[in-house]
């Protein structure tokens, strides 16, 4: 037995230098590779889909969805949670969150509790491990989280109908996220921050349109990230009025569907690894019809 963990312990030594060598690798790929073209598109019915590349006030690689409400087959769904549990979600991909609902596009939702990120090794949540969001949330008329931290909250009614901070009718759907970016098309006064991963929600000035807006970042050589003001003007030049800013940093994932199942349109940097997607607890997802 002793000779048999004398051997496990440099078995388990070169695994784990094997993992960090592997992300250490697969890193300076990422942020060496070469940086995507512009690019503007439609994905599904009512769907287009932009990438904004900048290389001033910083590189910048900004992935931006437009949604019209009122095209035909346009449905939308926040990741069902368990109000009767006092951690009612369990954590998943945004990539894992579009498979199980057969979603054409995700992005990555509110803040959630518990969660830590030291090492490759020890960060908290593992899928299915159980977390709570930190704002209001409901999906398909089911309320499993209440407000904790005085967030904005995004409502989007079962005909589409979408509002910020109130809904337009009965809660069916709702997400929030840490703060408001915009209102009236103009960034709200004192936004701050460093550059970082960003993910945002917003509307256009006749709420027809859902607004995606997802900004790589803590890649060095390919894209560093946007401040919270900075995020606000892209909206604002996407033709966003008002927004809201969802989770961030290693959390920040835009997926579509493709023939091999969810194809991530971002580079997300989980755990300090390019391409690496962490599992959150909520999402908003769309449902949307081909084009013909």
């Amino acid at each position: 037995m002793k000779k048999i963990k004398k051997l496990l312990i440099p078995c388990c030594s070169i695994i784990a230098l094997g993992l960090v060598a592997l992300a250490i690798i697969s890193g300076i790929w990422y942020v060496q590779r070469a940086r995507p073209q512009p690019t503007q598109k439609m994905l599904y019915e009512g769907v287009e889909y932009i990438r904004d590349i900048r290389s001033s006030p910083r590189r910048m690689v900004i992935h931006v969805i437009k949604i019209d409400l009122r095209a035909d087959g346009i449905r939308l769904l926040v990741t069902p949670g368990n109000p009767e549990e006092e951690l009612p979600l369990k954590a998943r991909t945004t990539s894992q969150f579009l498979n199980n609902f057969d979603l054409q596009i995700a992005i990555n939702g509110d803040g959630f509790e518990p969660w830590h990120s030291r090492t490759i090794f020890d960060y908290y949540p593992h899928v299915g491990d159980r977390v709570a969001p930190i704002g209001f949330a409901a999906s398909e008329e089911i309320t499993y989280s209440q407000d904790t931290d005085k967030e904005p909250t995004l409502y989007l009614a079962i005909n589409n109908g979408a509002r910020f901070n109130a809904p337009t009718s009965k809660i069916y759907n709702a997400i929030s996220g840490n703060l408001m970016l915009l209102n009236k098309g103009e960034p709200i006064a004192g936004l701050e921050g460093s550059p970082e991963p960003r993910t945002a929600v917003a509307l256009d000035r006749a709420n027809r349109y859902l607004i995606f807006v997802v900004v790589d970042g803590r890649q060095p050589g390919y894209s560093e990230g946007a401040t919270l003001l900075e995020l606000a003007e892209i909206i604002a030049f996407h033709g966003g009025w008002t927004a809201m800013n969802l989770d961030g940093g290693g959390s920040s994932t835009m997926v579509i569907e493709s023939a091999l199942g969810a194809d991530v349109l971002n580079s997300p940097i989980n755990n300090s690894i390019p391409g690496r997607e962490r599992p959150v607890g909520n999402h908003l997802g769309v449902y949307a019809r081909p084009l013909k």
